[in-house]
């Protein structure tokens, strides 16, 4: 079977460090689906405006030359425990696929959807788009494997005043969530380290230290 994108994502995060580890851990983090012709067609959105949540099917596009395996280590287990691919969302899997919900926000035009919560690169391929069904996409009681055992708390974040004007409210909310989730790999815990994270075209720079992330720069 070929498959090929039916639309392209478009979000303030140009790289994989600092995308949210799953859909819906930052609810404010904004973004569009953007279709590609002939999929960008009115008639193809049609009645869409009646759901509130979309599953997305996408790509890992940013992964590149990096063979998959049998096992995987999750960073919920702290990066140096191994589980089978298949008991994990890691990136890489023998198809390169990923599975996000989200929300929709708004239906700006034909052939665009803003949603948040995303998962999602910017410039992702996006294979399908189906609606979220509550009646039978949701199982809340479902056992969540080693998820349920290992809490991931958040960081508090402190973005002193002279960075974050650089923001509008939005943004700066959103920037909050997703440094919050801690975007460092979970084996390094270097007080002294400095991370950089590309968001809306700008370098944010921070460093974490006594579950304190504090941010350092941006350029």
């Amino acid at each position: 079977m070929n498959i090929e994108p039916v639309a392209v994502f478009r979000s303030p995060l140009k790289e994989k460090f600092g995308i949210p580890r799953q859909s819906g851990l930052a609810p404010l983090l904004r973004g569009y689906v953007e279709f590609l012709p002939p999929f960008s067609a009115e008639e193809a959105l049609r009645g869409l405006e009646g759901f509130e949540r979309l599953w997305l099917i996408w790509g890992f596009n940013l992964n590149k030359d990096v063979p998959a395996g049998l096992t995987v280590r999750p960073p919920r287990l702290g990066g140096n425990r191994r589980l089978g691919v298949w008991a994990s969302r890691s990136p890489y899997r023998p198809n390169p696929l990923g599975l996000s919900c989200v929300k929709i926000e708004s239906i700006p035009g034909p052939g665009r959807i803003e949603v948040s919560g995303a998962d999602l690169a910017d410039g992702t391929p996006i294979f399908d788009v189906k609606p979220y069904l509550p009646y039978a996409d949701a199982f809340p009681d479902a056992k969540g494997g080693f998820t349920d055992g290992k809490l991931w708390p958040p960081l508090e974040v402190i973005v002193p005043p002279s960075f974050s004007v650089l923001f509008s409210e939005g943004e700066l909310a959103a920037l909050e969530e997703i440094l919050s989730q801690d975007p460092r790999p979970q084996y390094q815990d270097d007080p002294a380290r400095e991370y950089g994270l590309s968001y809306c075209g700008r370098n944010v720079k921070f460093r974490v230290s006594d579950n304190i992330l504090t941010v350092t720069e941006v350029r």
